[in-house]
């Protein structure tokens, strides 16, 4: 996967990094009152861990996406780890993530030289500069935020994943606006596939169809094509029919024969 900063949540923009597994919001966090209703009794689809290290909150938030999103191949070590919690209560698998040993290796591989151990939470004062991550992703029909400084999940309605990132554009939004009086640092994050793995598939498509074109020029003809005949065979081919109709290629049989 790669994490890519967002400078904008219009569609173009969100398209142009599909397909996104999920968002992690950074925000300057203040102790604030929230009456919101946390789901339980979600271990069966749902991966909700508290936070117990207070320097590894984008650690978690990462996670909290990587552990829910059934699409990502997560190597055996954390699919071992996903099972091996996955009855865990909230804390258990917050001690959990912090005796980790792959855990710790690659959150000190990227952050400061602080310890990643649990350490006694403490409220934050008004001039403290203290930031934090939270998720944003679909799981099961449903659209969820996870913080690992609350109870547990919050379930902001239903939300597939086709649609999510409309649903959870104005939840943003409103959050962003809700804060923006007295503070204007935010930044947001998508999870999303590997764009390498994707190039260097559509890649090998193309590969492959160049060696089946180049194949059947050696078959009938016995020689290489020339770049001339490549760019012929190229400039033939029909184009591709639009969404909900049907290709029909016009050309004779000899005009398909080379």
């Amino acid at each position: 996967v790669q994490v890519h900063e967002l400078y904008s949540l219009d569609k173009e923009a969100m398209a142009s990094l599909a397909p996104v597994h999920g968002l992690i919001f950074l925000f300057r966090w203040r102790q604030e009152k929230d009456d919101r209703p946390t789901v339980t009794n979600y271990n069966d689809y749902l991966f909700f861990a508290s936070q117990m290290i207070t320097n590894a909150c984008a650690t978690q938030a990462i996670l909290s996406i990587l552990l829910n999103r059934p699409e990502i191949d997560l190597g055996e070590e954390l699919t071992a780890f996903k099972a091996f919690t996955k009855d865990f209560p909230p804390d258990l698998k917050g001690l959990a993530i912090s005796n980790s040993e792959l855990l710790r290796r690659a959150h000190n591989s990227f952050a400061r030289p602080e310890p990643f151990v649990a350490e006694e939470r403490r409220s934050a004062k008004d001039d403290d500069d203290v930031y934090h991550f939270i998720s944003y992703l679909p799981v099961d029909g449903k659209l969820y935020e996870l913080d690992g400084l609350k109870a547990g999940p919050i379930c902001l309605g239903d939300a597939t994943n086709e649609d999510w990132l409309e649903v959870v554009r104005p939840l943003i939004m409103k959050r962003i606006e809700q804060y923006s009086s007295r503070e204007i640092r935010f930044n947001l994050m998508a999870v999303t596939a590997d764009r390498r793995e994707r190039l260097l598939r559509e890649q090998a498509v193309i590969e492959k169809e160049r060696n089946m074109t180049v194949g059947k020029v050696q078959a009938r003809s016995g020689k290489l094509p020339s770049a001339s005949e490549l760019e012929r065979l190229a400039q033939q081919h029909p184009e591709p029919p639009a969404m909900g109709e049907v290709a029909v290629d016009e050309r004779s049989l000899q005009e398909l024969l080379i």
